[in-house]
């Protein structure tokens, strides 16, 4: 008798690495198709539900006692480009070699689906009756906007969702090391998208008769300001429990570090110490932004009267966009004029109800880590969902090497083989012991 795929999670995303899901196009209804296939073999119904037919999103239930509200499970197949990017093993063939299955996808977020779809079926072949009725949905178009996923499932079809208040999803699970230490995040809030085109002016003129203080003085000024200075220092709850977690599990000096970056006296200082190694620390204590897009300009022999910076904007849990004009304003002076040109927002104070259940199997399943709960720097669909009251708990527990975390979205993105059966077996956990 043939093994099911689904009795092999690492196969499996083997499989789906090799379905190219770049995003744009996107073009996720082949990889679909084929999970509908799996998932209705195994004796379970599904919803095909699109807003573009060739981008479409697949929901499924298992059936629980009637005890516990609904859990959902949710994760997309959408993947970043790899253009421009140089690869030891091609990105989209889903090797494995040292161990390591490497290709696109495969920590964002193919592994984690592989470990959902693996361990909802698991408990169906099983006859495990859950607490309440698990949902899984598989969603397309994560990577750009989620109009044809998750943006598209909760503003059209919430009804599918009725009665659900919490959800496992990406972001969160993985190991990281701190100062010798090994720690497994559990993200229960993210920060808001909040985008915004900061211009400056100055007087035209020929090229030929260079002028002081024009436009392009006033842009430099304004990035040397953005390089050089942060905005202001918060200290959120979720980053306080994180960074206080983390230092209570090390030794001095550097327990002593994790407790001077919560004071708003010391923070930036210490981060300015830590450089590099500070990078996934800075963005959870400040409102953020990023100046990726420069327009101005569009003659050699012409000064330009004005230029445009598009600031990739990142607000913390409930601030608000007035909040980051006033940050930015005090900080880059009346000489620039600022506009918010997106803002997306996100959830509000994260519900904690379910962060001790997961914490809990987290320690049990590898005693040598100490969960924490994390503020993700970024955004995920949670955003979709925390609108239809639905938190989002990041959880799709991967023991890695600490360098893996930065192939998400790079080159030679790959997750250790013995990684997929951990979060696998760690997902069913959750199943068999949610109560609402």
């Amino acid at each position: 008798m043939t093994t099911p795929i689904y009795q092999k999670p690492v196969e499996l995303l083997q499989n789906l690495i090799r379905f190219d899901t770049t995003n744009p196009p996107g073009n996720e209804k082949a990889i679909i198709m084929y999970l509908k296939e799996i998932i209705e073999d195994a004796g379970l119904k599904t919803t095909i539900l699109a807003k573009d037919e060739n981008r479409p999103n697949l929901i499924t239930r298992l059936p629980g006692r009637g005890d516990a509200p609904p859990l959902l499970l949710y994760g997309h197949v959408d993947v970043v480009t790899t253009v421009g990017q140089k690869w030891t093993h091609p990105p989209f063939e889903g090797k494995i070699v040292d161990d390591m299955i490497w290709g696109r996808g495969a920590l964002d977020m193919k592994g984690g689906i592989a470990m959902m779809v693996s361990a909802l079926l698991r408990a169906h072949e099983a006859g495990e009756k859950p607490p309440g009725d698990i949902i899984l949905a598989i969603v397309s178009d994560e990577e750009v906007d989620g109009s044809h996923g998750a943006r598209f499932l909760t503003e059209n079809h919430a009804e599918l969702f009725d009665g659900v208040k919490y959800a496992i999803g990406e972001g969160g699970g993985v190991s990281l090391e701190m100062g010798g230490e090994k720690f497994y995040t559990v993200m229960v809030a993210e920060k808001q998208i909040c985008s915004v085109r900061a211009t400056v002016r100055g007087k035209a003129g020929h090229g030929s008769m260079p002028r002081r203080g024009g436009a392009t003085a006033k842009l430099a000024k304004m990035l040397n300001l953005l390089e050089n200075q942060r905005l202001p220092v918060h200290i959120t709850p979720v980053s306080d429990q994180m960074l206080s977690t983390i230092g209570n599990s090390l030794t001095f000096p550097t327990n002593l570090a994790m407790k001077m970056l919560l004071n708003p006296t010391f923070t930036d200082r210490v981060l300015d110490a830590l450089g590099d190694k500070g990078l996934l620390i800075n963005p959870l204590l400040h409102n953020t932004v990023s100046p990726n897009i420069i327009r101005g300009g569009n003659k050699i022999n012409v000064i330009p009267a004005e230029i445009s910076v598009d600031l990739d904007g990142r607000l913390l849990p409930q601030f608000t966009p007035d909040d980051m004009l006033a940050e930015l304003s005090a900080l880059l002076g009346d000489d620039v004029e600022l506009e918010v040109t997106h803002y997306d927002k996100g959830a509000g104070t994260p519900d904690m109800t379910l962060y001790p259940l997961l914490a809990d199997i987290l320690q049990k399943a590898d005693p040598s880590g100490t969960p924490i709960p994390m503020l993700l720097s970024g955004v995920t669909d949670g955003r979709f969902f925390s609108r239809i009251g639905i938190q989002t708990y990041g959880y799709l527990p991967t023991e890695i090497p600490g360098e893996l975390i930065n192939t998400i979205h790079a080159a030679n993105e790959r997750v250790p083989v013995a990684a997929m059966e951990f979060g696998t077996n760690a997902i069913s956990e959750v199943l068999r012991r949610f109560e609402g």
